[in-house]
């Protein structure tokens, strides 16, 4: 024994530092020591002051069993984050906790829907219950727990962390087309910004290595953070990719006589952190920070899918996938991903009279009067028919099919939309229409009955229908079959967004426009109904359907004045008994798009989306 332990008390009687405060032993630690009892000899004039008992205090909770505190706020766990309480659920994920009070703990492994992998070291914190640092991602919080995220000791790591990153990392951002949306050229300006202390050269691999079809892979580039390959695992449930190697000759690729062909390898290029997955249709086609986004809806199958649209002027450049926990989560197919092309490739852009030599551009007015006079004689006649499209939004369908009712008078509507295709295990079905669901929903609340495609062919080819008013050009077989029947119609009015051979056989040709130039909602499969939001104006004479519907009623004689897409709704959805309920203004995505450390930011030059919707910003040069 040594000097300093025969000078110290031994038991309960060992002496607390001044200050300290009383501890309380957890349950079945032994007896917990009682104060002792005033002495009975005390004497003297100020006897009855100095020896009072001790005013009263508030009882003290017991200690909880295995000697954990007492939750300060039961059902919760209460810590403390950079000098803020924190109150958090159960089981939150510490870097998903701490934004609630500001703080803000830089990742790239962490996602928030993938299994924790720990390894990018980048999440390091300062507890208090650890003496090293711990990768928030993975380490519960605790009861009382201290957290700091931004103290010299974290700092020095993360910065230390970002070094070994970057010590092989190429310097590609001037050609790379993450720049502008990777966190490694955001962390670097917040966490390192210092030059490189590597001698020699850096490791060299593979640079364009084409996975699949959609995805290619800059080896050079990644920094191993294995969240494409816990996608691929967990959520797609195709293992295609793996890690090879060890140390600093690990590697992302596919196995060996594999390729990366999943409908949903596209995810991997979204949740990819830096320039290291790229996606082969996007690749070297726009700036991340040339772009505007808007919130909106996949039309490529009745899914539906949240998405941004990024778009620059008047062209869509790329669909990414947007949050909905009800739908898709944070993923979408490689299917609907590509399905934005049709909004730039063979546009109707103007109003055509007239078919074969005949055929002229006219102008609107002109347009209207034409199919008012033909209409108003076949009103009520079986010789006229109504097709609607279920790739229409609601909006257009109340506004159109409520003109055909109102106006044409009639009372069944012929079913047209896109051929049905495959589907797969987890989003893609194989209805390739957005909105069937909402065009039963109308159709019902307007007393319309609905009739398939293959009906409007055979009352065609015996001549019973002479005269048809389309809404939408999209047809569920062979459309040059379909314009061949067509060609029988005395009288063709056709709403469409799209060259096609159909669209040669109207005698009126009215350009409509696209989803992403209106607002509007759709009904997914599931009867669940979503806004989506205009990401840019419709060109020349191009409109919506509800607003040719509501010109061709007021030549029809009709009061109607709907002068939007919220007018049309609040109109007729009141008359479709499940679209009642739903709130218009309400469920509109936020218009405010998230920047900076986000996985998958736009707008990146900090101009709000829609600010370019007429080109690129002027003030450039550009």
């Amino acid at each position: 024994m040594s000097e300093s332990d025969r000078k110290k008390p031994s038991g309960d009687a060992q002496p607390s530092p001044p200050g300290a405060p009383t501890v309380h032993p957890a349950a079945g630690t032994g007896p917990t020591p009682t104060n002792p009892p005033p002495s009975p000899t005390a004497s003297g004039p100020r006897a009855g002051i100095e020896h009072q008992p001790p005013a009263a205090k508030p009882p003290i909770p017991p200690p909880t069993p295995g000697g954990k505190p007492t939750p300060k706020h039961p059902g919760f766990v209460t810590v403390t984050v950079d000098g803020k309480e924190l109150v958090a659920k159960p089981g939150e994920n510490m870097i998903d906790a701490v934004k609630k009070v500001g703080s803000d703990i830089p990742y790239y492994c962490y996602h928030h829907r993938l299994s924790i992998a720990a390894n990018c070291r980048m999440c390091l914190v300062e507890v208090s219950n650890s003496p090293k640092l711990v990768p928030a991602c993975q380490t519960p919080m605790a009861e009382g727990m201290v957290i700091h995220t931004n103290s010299p000791r974290v700092q020095e790591m993360q910065r230390a962390v970002m070094e070994f990153l970057l010590l092989n990392h190429p310097v590609d951002c001037a050609i790379c087309d993450q720049a502008g949306e990777c966190k490694l050229e955001d962390y670097y300006q917040r966490h390192d910004y210092r030059s490189s202390r590597l001698e020699g050269e850096k490791l060299m691999r593979a640079k364009r290595k084409v996975l699949g079809p959609t995805v290619v892979l800059d080896q050079e580039r990644c920094v191993q953070c294995t969240r494409c390959v816990r996608f691929m695992a967990e959520v797609a449930r195709e293992p295609q990719l793996g890690m090879f190697g060890r140390g600093s000759a690990e590697y992302i690729d596919t196995f060996p006589g594999k390729q990366l062909d999943s409908n949903y390898s596209g995810n991997t290029v979204d949740i990819c952190p830096v320039g290291a997955l790229l996606n082969r249709d996007f690749r070297f086609r726009a700036r991340s920070w040339f772009l505007s986004a808007a919130p909106s809806v996949c039309t490529g199958c009745s899914r539906g899918c949240s998405t941004f649209v990024d778009f620059m002027g008047q062209d869509m450049y790329r669909y990414r996938p947007r949050e909905n926990e009800q739908i898709n989560k944070s993923w979408m197919c490689d299917q609907g991903r590509l399905s934005y092309k049709y909004v730039n490739q063979h546009r109707v852009a103007a109003v055509m009279l007239g078919r074969g030599e005949d055929r002229r551009e006219a102008t609107v007015p002109e347009a209207l009067r034409s199919v008012a006079e033909q209409f108003k004689a076949l009103a009520g006649t079986e010789g006229l028919a109504v097709l609607a499209s279920p790739v229409a939004s609601n909006e257009d369908l109340l506004a159109t099919l409520s003109f055909a009712r109102d106006a044409l008078g009639v009372r069944s509507v012929f079913v047209s939309g896109r051929p049905g295709g495959a589907g797969d295990h987890y989003l893609m079905t194989p209805d390739k229409n957005p909105n069937r669901r909402g065009l039963e929903w109308i159709a019902r609340g307007l007393d319309l009955a609905l009739k398939p495609f293959s009906e409007l062919a055979q009352a065609i080819n015996s001549g019973k229908v002479k005269a048809l008013y389309a809404i939408g050009g999209e047809v569920p077989v062979d459309p040059s079959l379909v314009a061949q029947g067509f060609a029988r119609l005395e009288y063709l009015v056709l709403q469409a967004s799209n060259e096609s051979a159909i669209t040669a056989q109207a005698q009126v040709l009215l350009p409509a426009a696209v989803h992403v130039e209106d607002e509007g909602t759709f009904t997914n499969l599931d009867g669940i109904t979503q806004r989506f939001r205009r990401a840019y104006p419709p060109r020349a004479d191009v409109k919506p359907h509800w607003a040719w519907a509501v010109a061709l009623a007021r030549e029809f004689g009709f009061p109607w004045a709907h002068a939007s897409a919220r007018d049309v709704f609040r109109e007729w959805g009141p008359r479709v008994a499940e679209l009642a309920s739903f709130d218009w203004d309400g469920a509109a995505p936020p218009v405010k798009i998230a920047r900076g450390l986000n996985p998958l930011p736009t707008a990146a030059d900090g101009r709000p989306p829609g600010y370019r919707e007429f080109g690129p910003p002027r003030d450039r040069g550009i």
